[in-house]
């Protein structure tokens, strides 16, 4: 038998809090010097291949562009933001990236 839509969202609710409790304790656990090394590596780097990160300003929303694999990344509450521009915005956002 096959979750409902609502049941399938909530289930996924669920997991992510879940998920997320756990992050927070191991983030609790990590000294201030190993959180400060940790986020010297990784800042503006690519979570899919590691290569620099290219920050574009769009109409005050800044969107990272990999330098390697061209993966686009939004931050928190970018996705937002970018989903209330009018099709002609988001054309004109995504023809940036264009290769």
């Amino acid at each position: 038998m096959k979750p409902s839509e609502r049941e399938a969202e909530y289930i996924s609710r669920m997991e992510f809090e879940k998920r997320k409790k756990i992050e927070e304790e191991k983030h609790k656990k990590l000294k201030g010097e190993e959180k400060e090394q940790l986020k010297k590596l990784h800042n503006m780097r690519c979570p899919k291949c590691g290569m620099e990160l290219i920050e574009i300003d769009y109409k005050e929303i800044k969107v990272d562009k990999c330098s390697e694999c061209a993966g686009i990344w939004l931050d928190a509450g970018e996705l937002e933001a970018v989903s209330k521009l009018e099709k002609s915005g988001l054309d004109k956002l995504f023809s940036v990236f264009a290769k």
